[in-house]
């Protein structure tokens, strides 16, 4: 008869529900350098051995795992949910996974301490299976430690309190054999970015509003100053002639109107070339290079769409559109119309060649120095595109920031921020009363979408002038900027903003004389500033303001005036914002026992320097938005 292999038991060891996951371990988890990833599990066996756990974790690159402990936590439930943690360091997929085993010589530890303490007379039998664990732990050690547990193992043969030495117990704990070790069926991932993922300040800017790509250049040391750490521009590709657009929107352009940076190519290129009016190549490269020694990325608007002049359309028609007559068929958004525009069809045959010169296009301005991309509606396309060609870019460049401009369905923004998409743009521009703004912060903030889905909250776009900041006028400017910059670790502000420019299209949510269809004459000049420059001062001095997972509401006594407290560390801050521009508003901001607090403490106004004296329970705040919109409080914890 043939002899049959010995085969393993299968395990007994059950390691169920980790955590942090994203739908069960589909998509990574999402944390930035230097973050800890809190990692826990249920670990539990059948029967009554002492249970070890560790998380195991790579960085990208690294060739061995390292390991740091879980411990049992849950005491209720006889330490079935463990509990331990790791440090991110590096940008790129991080994987881990959790191992756990019988620790043998700590069982059989704790059994002799039952006995011994019960009075057991007869240990004979206990103490000779302690000698072969630890002759066994000292044929895996070295030196000091082997020569320890060799006489050890001898002395426990007659001395029970050998046995119970807890430095003998940390000696076999370093090499002792991991008896039925195991592990998740396969690891988890992290997708770890650099800060700038999770916390920065936007400023979006049209360069040809500037002078071009030297008159935005000649503006990074008063950008630096105010405190921003992105500079966005549109697409600054060649325009297209064919059905340019005019001021407002119009299909009657004038010679002298610049048409929309969206309808991009002509005849001099595509989607990698640089429009003549705002510089040359070398131009570009100085804005990059500049913007960097003072801190600041530049974001390059990534549209996937084209003028009826893009090369592409002479040389790949099969990329494009085509109704039953042959003809192109152009963009519309009803009742938006964009004729100067051609979506390219991603059910073409040649759809591989699409993705690839598509990859190619941010490949190529990554080359140039570009870290950061603004995506335009990117759920249009679809989505096993976008996972493969951030994937490729961030395989050699895991430092690049995709951001996505989704205003769609939730789901819809949500799979996108699964499948790579760094950021995302929000629902914040419409989200103006408390209600509204606690249910919606309190779903970004504490469930499982913090895990992976990460806001800007852009207090404006060109295609977006709110209602709010319409209808409530300079004062609502300043409650507006507050909340994004206080809420949200990322926020993002188009110029103009800071002047109060608010009057709408007639009809619509877009500004009048639209600066996507004519230049402007632009400078940063306006009269919010300093409170911009303020927030962001204080928001980099503060680490509770760069997380949005911490944030805790607080009841006001009144649904115009909205609360909250967000903590790290030490550092704590509290804000409340009169969110009617209209009229003063007045309440008692409830502090509970809850937050940690003293029960009387102290509290700065960082937005003014004032002190004021604060305790548990409530207390009296009144706000007139012609004078300020909130408070900004740093807490004396101590």
């Amino acid at each position: 008869m043939p002899v049959r292999a010995k085969a393993k038991p299968p395990n007994r060891i059950r390691i169920e529900h980790p955590a942090p996951t994203v739908d069960d371990g589909r998509w990574p988890v999402k944390r930035t350098v230097g973050d800890t990833v809190d990692v826990g599990a249920d670990i539990f066996r059948d029967g009554h051995e002492v249970l070890r756990a560790v998380v195991r974790y790579k960085a990208p690159g690294d060739r061995r795992w390292h390991e740091s402990p879980l411990v049992a936590v849950d005491a209720h439930h006889d330490g079935v949910r463990w509990e331990g943690g790791f440090t991110v360091e590096e940008p790129g997929l991080t994987q881990w996974t959790i191992q756990a085993w019988v620790d043998l010589f700590a069982g059989w530890r704790d059994e002799l301490a039952r006995k011994v303490d019960f009075g057991q007379p007869d240990l004979g039998g206990e103490l000779s299976e302690g000698a072969v664990l630890l002759r066994a732990a000292a044929e895996r050690a070295s030196g000091e430690a082997a020569r320890r547990l060799a006489a050890a193992a001898e002395a426990v043969l007659t001395d029970p309190q050998v046995g119970l030495d807890p430095e003998l117990l940390a000696l076999v704990e370093e090499v002792q054999e991991r008896t039925e070790a195991t592990e998740l069926p396969a690891p988890l991932q992290v997708d770890v970015d650099r800060t700038l993922a999770r916390f920065g300040s936007w400023y979006e800017l049209f360069p040809r509003s500037w002078g071009g790509f030297r008159g935005a250049r000649e503006q990074l040391p008063r950008l630096a100053e105010l405190g921003f750490d992105v500079l966005y521009l549109p697409p600054i590709h060649p325009i297209g002639h064919t059905n340019r657009k005019g001021a407002n929107n119009t299909l009657t352009p004038g010679p002298e109107d610049p048409g929309s940076p969206y309808a991009i190519g002509d005849e001099t290129g595509g989607h990698d070339a640089i429009h003549a009016e705002l510089g040359t190549e070398e131009d570009f490269d100085a804005l990059v290079a500049q913007a960097r020694e003072h801190g600041i990325d530049i974001c390059l608007d990534f549209a996937i769409q084209c003028s009826p002049d893009h090369p592409w359309l002479r040389e790949h028609p099969e990329w494009f559109y085509r109704r039953p007559d042959g003809t192109l068929k152009y963009a519309e958004n009803p009742p938006k119309k964009y004729q100067d525009i051609y979506n390219v069809n991603f059910g073409s045959e040649d759809w591989r060649g699409l993705w690839d010169a598509l990859l190619g296009v941010v490949r190529h301005w990554v080359d140039r120095g570009v870290t950061v991309f603004r995506v335009d509606n990117p759920h249009t396309k679809p989505f096993a595109f976008w996972e493969w060609l951030i994937r490729e870019v961030r395989a050699d460049h895991p430092e690049v920031i995709f951001l996505a401009e989704a205003f769609t369905r939730r789901a819809v923004m949500r799979e996108l921020a699964k499948i790579g998409f760094t950021q995302s743009y929000t629902y914040f521009t419409w989200k103006n009363e408390r209600w509204e703004l606690v249910e919606y912060l309190s779903e970004l903030a504490h469930t499982e979408e913090a895990e992976y889905f990460r806001p800007n909250f852009f207090v404006n776009t060109p295609d977006i002038l709110s209602d709010y900041l319409a209808d409530g006028g300079p004062a609502a400017f300043p409650i507006r900027l507050i909340l994004a910059a206080t809420l949200s670790p990322s926020y993002g502000v188009y110029s103009g903003f800071e002047g109060y420019e608010h009057v709408q299209r007639p009809g619509s949510e877009e500004y009048l004389d639209n600066e996507k269809y004519e230049i402007k004459r632009r400078a940063l000049d306006g009269p919010l500033l300093p409170l911009i420059q303020r927030l962001n001062l204080v928001r980099r001095a503060n680490p509770a303001l760069q997380r949005l997972e911490n944030v805790t509401f607080l009841d006001a006594a009144n649904d115009a005036i909205l609360a909250y407290f967000k903590r790290e560390g030490p550092n704590a801050i509290l804000t409340v914002v009169n969110l009617d521009p209209d009229h003063a508003q007045e309440g008692l901001v409830q502090v509970p026992y809850e937050l940690g607090v003293p029960p009387a403490f102290a509290v700065e106004d960082l937005l003014d320097g004032e002190l004021h004296h604060w305790r548990l329970g409530g207390n009296y705040v009144r706000l007139d938005p012609a004078e300020r919109a909130g408070h900004v409080l740093r807490v004396d914890t101590a």
